[in-house]
């Protein structure tokens, strides 16, 4: 594994024996990879959807960190997200039939018996990077698995900002604190202004609208405040400023999110002098 791991480190480094160009060929943070656990590698022999593999030994593998549109796959009144075969198509590009190495930088296997792991191919290619780069995944991460997500929301936002992928699709559309009635139930990112920020009972509430009764809000218990406040979120000064936050909309009076980990809630930098 130590041989493994030290090869995939090298082509990230070295492309024909020139330093690579990081984020761009490879999309790869090596020293990020590094500081994950290594598990073992296998051939890629099938692509279920653009997200989850299957390796030659009988593991499947749920590339971790990010959500591609989603296939049927068998699912009963399961319509399929648009995009979704590209997706597994270019992910079949990336892996099939190719040795790939597992990293692991957190909870390692899911209640399904799936493998949580960053893959990187022999040459250096980490491939969750490479999907969100090529804008065909979001980037959808947990609390007891944050390795990389700030790495993953940069590829992500810079597939968003060229409109790649799902990016050029309506269904994936960043949503408005306002129009979220029809996206009960489902996985969305939201963007908009907070005007309040409270906190009742163990729980806070970061409020988009003046009716609590019906507008968007996010909700984290209050315990998780000193895990936002450590990763450099001051969770209670929110208001007024403008945020982008992912998560599955639920009802909890109107439309909520649930952050569960600081990861979730991004700080949405002013426009620069002159731009919209």
């Amino acid at each position: 594994m130590l041989r493994i791991l030290c090869g995939v480190l090298a082509g990230l480094l070295l492309v024909g024996g020139a330093p690579a160009v990081l984020g761009a060929a490879t999309g790869v943070p090596p020293a990020s990879l590094a500081d994950l656990t290594p598990g073992t590698s296998g051939v890629v022999v099938a692509v279920v959807d653009g997200d989850t593999v299957l390796l030659e030994d009988g593991r499947e593998v749920r590339l971790v960190g990010i959500q591609a549109p989603k296939l049927p796959l068998g699912r009963k009144n399961f319509a399929e997200w648009p995009v979704a075969d590209q997706a597994r198509t270019e992910l079949e590009s990336l892996v099939q039939g190719r040795v790939v190495s597992l990293f692991y930088g957190g909870e390692q296997v899911d209640r399904h018996g799936r493998q949580l792991a960053h893959l990187a191919t022999e040459d250096g290619l980490w491939v969750q990077g490479e999907m969100l780069r090529r804008g065909l995944a979001r980037v959808y991460s947990f609390a007891d698995n944050r390795s990389l997500v700030g790495q993953m929301l940069a590829e992500e936002k810079a597939a968003r900002d060229d409109r790649l992928g799902i990016w050029g699709n309506p269904f994936y559309a960043i949503r408005r604190p306002g129009s979220l009635a029809r996206d009960i139930g489902t996985f969305q990112i939201v963007e908009g202004t907070v005007l309040q920020v409270s906190e009742t009972r163990g729980t806070v509430y970061i409020n988009f609208g003046p009716d609590w009764r019906t507008d968007f809000t996010i909700f984290l218990r209050s315990a998780m405040l000193e895990t936002f406040a450590q990763a450099g979120l001051d969770v209670m000064a929110l208001a007024g400023t403008k945020v982008r936050v992912r998560g599955w909309l639920d009802k909890r009076n109107g439309p909520a999110i649930e952050a569960t980990h600081p990861e979730q809630i991004e700080i949405v930098p002013a426009p620069e002098p002159g731009r919209p």
